[in-house]
Order: structure tokens, then C-alpha cells, then sequence
């Protein structure tokens, strides 16, 4: 497993470009990261950022599929204590929150979901107590299997923003690109068959109970530019499937461990990855619940324009799922 990631870095005056235009965000709306009209603000702070902030935000350009942003600094005392969960975080950090947003919102549309972290535009990704086994964000003991962010959903976002609030054990977020694993023909060929399902994870208790018939879908495709993904290999029903299709999906899989890199982030780091080409995951580790444990900031972008995904996916009901789009300003 590689450590290497593409590394991006904003010079001084970006970071401080950066936190003056999050200040103003922040002093007209109370210092809340969830007021109705702070999108619309964020939109237009984006829109006026310099051409250097705006450079280090342009679309991840290897086959690595993912880039690490550096510059920014967490003043570790300031953010207080980790969130014992993502209910009770509230606020928490709240600038970051909006550094954030102006980062996602210079490369694309920010995305929520009204059926998780209420509808929030930035998660809070921390340890929750009693769900230590779950194939979610909020698990520790386990390891989070690589995976497409929401994959069983159609409009889930081109690139995945994770920023480092705390980290002190050196938690790795595993990451892995269809760019760089070997496959024969053979195998694309099979996968890129609508054979399975895609399930909803367990962050989506609503999107469980929808009734509708699960929609099978491609593994992986050829776009224009290369091959693309869409895997969740904990939410899909592979025992459902032909030997055949089994046999190159563990083999994909393998690949993707094989080319996979672990990145440790350090806090104010920013790691974007490419959704349709990466899959992430974490390692596991042991929550302590005391205020010092691994916390990230989580956002979802989607790039207007990109067509990067099979025409079908236009006809897939998303589990009854709505996603909530920020536009940038005109």
C-alpha cells in the first residue's frame, strides 16, 4: 500500500484570502454554518476568490484520482473537544465549516441529503459510541471497506471533500483508483454489465425501507476519459450473482487493495477525491469518547457539466432519496 498522495499547497495569502472571506460569512449570519441564507453568501465569496485559491481548486488532474490540499491550520484548543457524534456537533468548529463550503463551492455545487446529518452540507465525521461495527463514518473498530461515496444513488456527488479537524493517532483514510488497477478486457467487459444492486448504507434508515424494486447496476464503465467506477461492495448482494461476475468483481477488488494508499491526514488538511474514480475507506481504530479523537468535516460536490456516468442511471428512483444542490453564483 502506497502513503504517496498529489499534494496541492495554498501559499499564505490564499489561507488568509480564505478566512477573511469566511469571517464575513460567519459575522453576517450570527457565526451559524446552518443559516438559510448562507449558502447564497458562500456562493458569492466563491465567486470572488482569486485566481491562486481558485487554481488549487481545479479538477484532480491524475490518474490517482485525489489530491491533498495543505495550508490551512487548526488551532486544536479552538475547535474544542470532538463531538461525541454528529446530533450533538451543532456548530462545532463552524469557520471550518464555511472554509469548507468555499473550497467545495469554487470547484462545483456543494450536495446534502435530506435523509442524513439533517440535511446539513458539512458532516462531522467522528467515533460514536455503540455503533463501533457499522459500515459507516461513525464506526471505528471495523474496517470502513472502500467504497463509493453513496453509491446507491444516482445523483451522488463527482468528488468528496474530507477536512482534518483532529487526528492525533494517525488515522488513515485508504484511498484506491480504477486508473491504476489492471484488468482484461474480460473483467470490464462483465462488470460493466447491470448485473447487481446497489443497497443504501445504514446512514439511510429512510432510503432501507423504500419499496421499489433495487436497481442493478454497472460496476465499472468506460467514459471518454478513462474508466470509471461505482462500488460498494458492504451494500451489494454479490452472492446474487452469476460465478463469473463474482469471480472478476473479487478480482477487482483486489486490484483496488493492491494500488490502494493510505493517507494520514494532519489537521487543516483537505483530501478531494475524485467519486467516480477512487474509492475511500478507513482503517480501524479504538475510540476513546474523551474529546481527543479523530474528527473530520465532510463535503459533497457535484461538477455541473460532468458526464462521467451511464445515461441509465437518469432512470433510477434513488431509494426514494432527495439530494439538496447549492448552485454557485452567477
Amino acid at each position: 500500500m502506497s502513503t504517496a498522495a498529489p499534494v496541492r499547497q495554498l501559499d499564505p495569502a490564499s489561507v488568509a484570502e480564505l478566512r477573511r472571506s469566511a469571517a464575513r460569512v460567519l459575522d453576517a449570519f450570527g457565526s451559524s454554518a446552518t443559516h438559510p441564507g448562507l449558502l447564497a453568501r458562500i456562493a458569492r465569496e466563491a465567486a470572488a476568490l482569486s485566481p491562486a485559491v481558485r487554481h488549487q481548486c481545479r479538477p484532480v488532474d491524475t490518474a490517482h484520482g485525489l489530491f491533498v490540499l495543505r495550508g490551512l491550520e487548526v488551532d486544536d484548543a479552538g475547535i474544542g473537544p470532538t463531538p461525541a457524534s454528529w446530533a450533538v456537533a451543532g456548530d462545532a468548529a463552524a469557520e471550518w465549516d464555511v472554509v469548507l463550503l468555499l473550497l467545495a463551492t469554487a470547484m462545483g455545487n456543494p450536495i446534502a441529503w435530506e435523509g442524513q446529518q439533517e440535511g446539513r452540507f458539512v458532516h462531522n465525521i467522528v467515533p460514536t459510541a455503540g455503533r463501533e461495527q457499522e459500515q459507516t463514518g461513525a464506526s471505528s473498530d471495523v474496517l470502513l471497506s472502500p467504497h463509493t461515496e453513496d453509491a446507491f444513488h444516482p445523483g451522488r456527488a463527482h468528488l468528496l471533500m474530507l477536512c482534518c479537524m483532529r487526528n492525533p493517532d494517525d488515522i488513515a483514510t485508504t484511498a484506491a483508483s480504477v486508473r491504476e488497477v489492471r484488468l482484461t478486457d474480460e473483467d470490464m467487459d462483465c462488470l460493466s454489465r447491470p448485473v447487481l444492486p446497489i443497497l443504501p448504507d445504514d446512514a439511510y434508515v429512510e432510503a432501507q425501507g423504500f419499496a421499489g424494486e433495487p436497481p442493478k447496476v454497472p460496476t465499472v464503465w468506460r467514459s471518454e476519459d478513462g474508466p470509471t467506477l461505482r462500488f460498494d461492495p458492504a451494500y451489494t448482494p454479490l452472492g446474487e450473482a452469476p460465478a463469473a461476475y463474482r469471480a472478476a468483481y473479487h478480482r477487482l477488488e483486489g486490484e483496488l487493495s493492491r494500488v490502494s494508499r493510505a493517507v494520514s491526514l494532519r489537521p487543516g488538511e483537505v483530501l478531494v477525491v475524485d467519486n467516480d474514480l477512487v474509492v475511500h475507506g478507513r482503517v480501524p481504530f479504538t475510540a476513546r469518547y474523551d474529546g481527543t479523537d479523530r474528527w473530520l468535516k465532510r463535503a459533497s460536490v457535484r461538477v455541473p457539466g460532468r458526464r462521467s456516468r451511464p445515461e441509465a442511471e437518469a432512470l433510477e428512483h434513488g431509494y426514494g432519496q432527495a439530494a439538496l444542490e447549492a448552485h454557485a453564483a452567477a
